[in-house]
This record gives structure tokens, sequence and C-alpha cells, in this order.
């Protein structure tokens, strides 16, 4: 699914990202596991980040505290083709399988490894 730039603005929520992909038809749910494993929640299956194809990102941060920095990633399960979203922190408040996964995702938009402390903006 190829996607337009989508500029991360101070307005950007949390929930108006995911809203966003949503939309756009990543309905299924992923988490952050050890490991810098991705678990596909529709198929259950936890894969290496770096073998899950990162289709888009948006950074949020948080109104009322600007440390509350949030990605939310539109991302395909290899093992069932579930398109899908993560929310994971970065900066100060990742927790290790956060920074683990936004470290290891092939970005299939042209970049490899994505920077845990600032994730680059997707489209």
């Amino acid at each position: 699914m190829p996607h337009a730039p989508r500029p991360a603005t101070d307005a950007t929520t949390m929930s108006d990202a995911l809203a966003q992909f949503e939309a756009e038809g990543y309905l299924a749910q992923m988490s952050a596991r050890e490991g810098g494993l991705v678990l596909c929640l529709t198929c259950r299956e936890e894969t290496p980040a770096g073998e899950v194809s990162l289709q888009a990102l948006i950074r949020t941060e948080g109104a009322s505290d600007p440390d509350d920095m949030t990605a939310v990633a539109a991302l395909v399960c290899p093992r069932c083709d579930a398109h899908g979203t993560v929310v994971l922190h970065y900066g100060p408040s990742a927790t290790p399988e956060e920074s683990d996964v936004l470290r290891e995702l092939e970005d299939d938009r042209g970049e490899t490894g994505i920077s845990a402390d600032e994730p680059t903006v997707g489209h």
C-alpha cells in the first residue's frame, strides 16, 4: 500500500494516527516483544522486527506531556499478511522491547534501521 507523506505535527495524537491507519486498512494489532520481536495478534506468531514490513510511521507527542513520545507504525505481518499497527514509545519512556523493535525494523520506505531515540516520519 503506497502512502503519501504524513508530516508529524504537534496536533497529531496517537488516536489520530491510529484512526488514519485504520482508515487505510491497518486493522490488526501488533506488539513489541523481548528480543526485538513483533507479536501479530491475528496469527499469534512472533517475528523478528527485521522481517516485518514497515509501511509507514507517525510520531506523536502527548498533549499534556511532551516527554510522552510515541511512534505509531503501520506494519504487515510476513506470516499471515495482516495489516496492523503497533504503538512504540521512544526516548526516555521507551521500554527495552520498544527500543529493540524500533532499531530492528526494516524500513520499506528506503531507509534501514530507525533510531530508537527519534524515529523518522513515514509516508
